[in-house]
């Protein structure tokens, strides 16, 4: 078999798990409708408007011409922004094989359907969704490509192709774990975004740590409690995925989330965030969707809410904190069902 691998499309994390493969692997083709950004793949090795000042190994192959990315590959990893990913995954249907494995690593929802990605991407090639396989984890691409130690999780009710995955992308600077949990570990991967929103703007508020604090574990309550009504793994929650996941994205200068939500809590409009952040800032498209899917299943996340009400109701940072600090009080640790418990210690 060909040792040939794409990936879709050349942003800053789609370079960088890009490296990592051609670490792996023979050729990788990295496909992008930029064509000035393929010729300097190619001629200077660099990719510089996503990842300044990295050199990339000389096995990776920039490429517009989507048959050409993708014929002959053994795997394809999606890593399209969440807005993108129904146009690429049809973009990519006419030329991907069943045999091809398929791996996506966006952290996301489409925001009109409010459907994972793996739905997404399932839906245009026609495949189930256990043959998408989802790739999450603490993995800032600026860290990634200068060959900081990295662990991220693959995810599939598919045993064999959450192993095919692993094997894929695993070496000694990037350590993949395999997990069954595929809608929690895509849950997770997304809704840390909100919370990642959440701890910048307290940070721009300039509230400090203990609010940080508080606000990570409550975010991570409300992004469990979504996640097991949607029917994940509550266990999927304390890995790499959820609290990994959640701690890199909230606390990190890398983090276009926490960088967004730190200059919203300083008082910049919405507009001039998204102008000077220069790249796709996931949360703020997964606020929405997640908004949506909260009021949809009658599921309580009241930071959600909050920053849904900030980013596009008008609401003050402050005003926002005031509110999460006025609710109504309660227990820390809610009520569970039986049926629920059995599946927590199952």
């Amino acid at each position: 078999m060909s040792d040939k691998v794409t990936v879709l499309v050349a942003g800053s994390w789609g370079t960088a798990l890009a490296s990592v493969l051609a670490a792996n692997h023979s050729e990788v083709y990295l496909w992008t409708r930029n064509s000035n950004q393929a010729a300097e793949i190619n001629a200077t090795h660099t990719n510089n408007q996503y990842l300044p000042g990295i050199t990339l190994p000389a096995n990776i192959i920039g490429t517009t011409d989507m048959e050409d990315a993708v014929s002959g590959s053994k795997a394809v990893v999606i890593v399209a922004p969440s807005s993108a990913m129904r146009q690429v995954a049809r973009s990519l249907k006419p030329f991907w094989k069943e045999e091809m494995l398929c791996v996506h690593a966006t952290k996301g929802f489409e925001t009109e359907s409010m459907k994972r990605m793996s739905t997404v991407i399932s839906e245009e090639l026609g495949c189930t969704e256990a043959q998408v396989v989802v790739l999450s984890g603490p993995s800032h691409a600026e860290e990634v490509v200068r060959l900081c130690p990295t662990t991220v999780v693959v995810a599939s009710p598919d045993d064999k192709l959450a192993a095919a995955a692993q094997e894929l992308f695993i070496n000694n600077d990037f350590r993949v774990y395999t997990n069954r949990d595929q809608v929690g570990v895509e849950l997770a991967g997304a809704l840390k975004n909100i919370i990642a929103l959440g701890a910048g703007l307290s940070d721009g508020l300039g509230y400090g740590d203990n609010a940080k604090a508080a606000l990570l574990t409550r975010g991570l309550a409300e992004i469990s409690r979504v996640g097991v009504e949607l029917g994940a793994n509550p266990l999927t929650f304390s890995g790499l995925a959820g609290i990994g996941d959640l701690v890199v994205t909230a606390t990190s200068k890398h983090s276009r989330n926490w960088r967004a939500g730190s200059m919203l809590g300083q008082g910049k409009p919405l507009p001039e965030v998204l102008e000077s952040m220069g790249m796709v800032v996931e949360g703020i498209r997964t606020t929405e969707a997640a908004y949506a899917i909260s009021v949809k299943l009658g599921v309580q996340m009241p930071i959600t809410d909050q920053i849904y009400h900030v980013l596009f109701k008008g609401r003050t940072p402050r005003n926002a904190v005031e509110a999460l600090m006025g609710r109504d009080r309660k227990t820390e640790m809610e009520s569970i069902s039986q049926e629920t418990w059995e599946q927590w210690h199952s």
